[in-house]
């Protein structure tokens, strides 16, 4: 039989028990749907956390100053620990993996108005990096740079919500000036608009950005706090896979200078957000595999129902498979037909399943989404996987009920009543 006169007959084979047909093939759609839009989910669900760190800041650990736990150098546990300006070289010498380790200074009592209104903002100083470690993107103009740094100048980056209370009527405010305590500044940048869902002093959109410089002169820390202490650090690793290394050596310079052992936690409190996104990322992974292995199950529910219908059609084609073979036809053309008639449902439905996914998930993800959710992404790993899968599952679901066929007797075969 040659490859033509072979798919027509399957099809009409096919044709003829439309019903069955149907049932059989939806089994191995849903088992593809299943495993697709259910990865899919996961790795939407890690890509949403990941862009979500990003907005909070690019691996960045936070070092709050803390209360020594421990007796350390002949000194009392207990004691309060305050970072200050001469923190900050040794941190730059001595922390061979961390790319950054800059000082930020917080006042949320100072009065801000614009000429066209006021304000509650706070405003927080810092170095020229911060800007690239807290993901603050600029929207309009610029952030401050080292020569406003280093000249202390009087210049403010504004939170987008924070320009739109001090500038209501919707004008620019680039190049317009704040008073802060009745200080004039120039305002030379606006952030772009941020979507933020974690934070350890408030939302960036919030607040009022100036150099440490001009933030150390104009507005000192607060008591308890004195002209040379500041609210935390910012530490950022040189990579990903340094961080651990990069937090030791922090709390190495710190305990050192300020009299505490560098396992003290509680002097030293780190939110470490690049362990947070690693633990998350472990959920999210597990959720994903999970998932995935509940759609392998119904692929193979799916799989197994083809096997049981394939195996219906040889009790019911077995006169029929008699006659064929009384006629001249071969073994190996039997299990040939029977073998391609079960890849062809299985695979035609597979295809019309990942169809049917992939549509799902672009509907999907036009959508507006919820934080923490980037869509059902689907990769090419896991098209990929469900193809495998259904093809392993075709040949084995198809292989059993063929072989059976073209073991027929063909004596016995065209003795054979229906439902005898």
């Amino acid at each position: 039989m040659v490859l033509r006169d072979l798919i027509g007959d399957v099809l009409r084979t096919l044709w003829a028990h439309k019903l069955r047909t149907f049932l059989t093939m939806f089994g191995i759609a849903w088992g593809i749907v299943s495993i697709v839009l259910m990865v899919a989910a996961g790795e939407g669900l890690r890509e949403g956390q990941q862009i979500q760190a990003r907005n909070l800041g690019k691996d960045v650990m936070i070092v709050f100053h803390g209360r020594t736990s421990l007796h350390a150098g002949g000194q009392r546990a207990g004691r309060a620990v305050h970072w200050v300006d001469n923190d900050l070289t040794p941190l730059a010498v001595e922390t061979p993996d961390c790319e950054y380790a800059i000082p930020e200074l917080e006042q949320d009592t100072v009065r801000t108005h614009s000429n066209f209104n006021s304000a509650a903002l706070l405003v927080t100083g810092s170095m020229p990096p911060f800007g690239y470690i807290r993901s603050l993107d600029v929207g309009d103009g610029r952030f401050y740079n080292w020569d406003d740094q280093r000249e202390a100048r009087r210049v403010a980056f504004l939170g987008t919500d924070a320009a739109k209370q001090l500038f209501p009527h919707g004008g620019l405010a680039v190049g317009e000036t704040i008073y802060l305590n009745d200080v004039p500044y120039e305002v030379i940048g606006v952030m772009a608009k941020k979507k933020q869902d974690s934070s350890y002093d408030g939302w960036d959109v919030n607040k009022i950005f100036i150099p440490f410089a001009a933030m150390r002169r104009d507005f000192p820390d607060k008591p308890p706090g004195t002209p040379y202490t500041f609210d935390q650090l910012l530490v950022t690793p040189k990579s990903v896979g340094q961080h651990e290394e990069c937090k030791y050596e922090v709390r190495r310079v710190l305990g050192r200078q300020h009299g505490f052992d560098p396992h003290d936690k509680e002097a030293c409190p780190i939110w470490d957000t690049v362990q947070e996104a690693k633990a998350f990322e472990t959920m999210t992974n597990g959720m994903k595999y999970f998932l995935g292995a509940v759609g392998m199950v119904t692929l193979v529910l799916g799989g197994l129902g083809v096997m049981n219908v394939m195996l219906v059609a040889v009790r019911e084609r077995t006169r029929e498979i008699g006659v064929r073979k009384a006629l001249g036809a071969r073994g190996g053309e039997i299990l040939r037909q029977f073998f391609f008639e079960a890849l062809l449902i299985a695979f035609l439905s597979g295809g019309v399943g990942l169809g049917i996914a992939y549509g799902i998930c672009a509907a999907v993800n036009m959508l507006p989404m919820p934080d923490f959710f980037a869509g059902l992404l689907p990769t090419w790993k896991t098209g990929l996987l469900a193809c495998f899968l259904l093809g392993m599952i075709a040949v084995f679901s198809a292989l059993y009920p063929a072989r059976r066929a073209a073991s027929i007797d063909p004596i016995e075969a065209l003795r054979y009543e229906a439902g005898g």
